[in-house]
């Protein structure tokens, strides 16, 4: 990577974007945008959708640290901008929070289930896009859940208590998806996720590269 960066701020038109610290393209569901506050603070802005220009990141714990240690954001903006510590502490709790929203506006909207048996139902009858397995529960269970539709997405991102509060219960520890705008959000976020989680150990099983695409039918 040069340390001569060429102008860190995207131009944003078109469909790719490029991440300020290795200069590659990709799509912005899957990249991460930051802008820098009135206050001169950087700020993840997870939706996209704050005002001013903005940063945009690889998906990637040792981009962002590289970003925050390197100056990158600073000559982005082209002066002195304060770069928070825990930066990518934050941009990792944002996401689990926004994968628990999106689970539950699926749940109010009656796209998902949970609890094994429904789950398995919906794995059978080929009504589930995607699995939702608590990052704490059994890989045993888990191999049992998808036995046949092993190509289905899984996100393990959430714990157990996380998805016990989504769905109102004590304790969940599956639940699927069916096919549509939710599911393949739900995708994109936790591939983001993966990337930044911390150590990856929160996230044990990888789903297809079109896991987005193919949850979205």
């Amino acid at each position: 990577m040069s340390g001569d960066l060429p102008e860190a701020y995207d131009d944003e038109k078109g469909p790719l974007r490029r991440c300020a610290v290795t200069r590659e393209q990709g799509q912005p569901a899957l990249m991460i945008r930051f802008v820098v506050s009135p206050s001169l603070v950087v700020v993840p802005d997870l939706d996209a959708r704050l005002p001013g220009r903005g940063i945009w990141l690889s998906p990637s714990r040792d981009v962002i640290e590289q970003a925050r240690k390197r100056g990158v954001f600073a000559r982005a903006a082209r002066c002195q901008v304060v770069v928070p510590e825990d930066l990518s502490a934050q941009v990792e709790a944002g996401l689990r929070r926004r994968m628990m929203e999106l689970l539950g506006l699926a749940r109010r909207a009656g796209q998902s289930t949970s609890g094994f048996m429904k789950v398995r139902e919906w794995v059978t009858q080929r009504r589930a896009a995607v699995i939702v397995h608590a990052s704490d529960g059994s890989g045993e269970e888990l191999g049992r859940l998808v036995s046949g539709a092993r190509d289905l997405p899984v996100v393990e991102a959430l714990s157990g208590e996380d998805l016990a509060k989504v769905f109102g219960r004590e304790r969940v520890v599956n639940a699927a998806l069916a096919a549509g705008v939710l599911a393949s959000r739900l995708c994109c976020e936790n591939k983001r996720f993966s990337g930044v989680a911390d150590g990856g150990s929160r996230v044990r099983r990888t789903f297809p590269a079109d896991g987005c695409e193919q949850a979205g039918q």
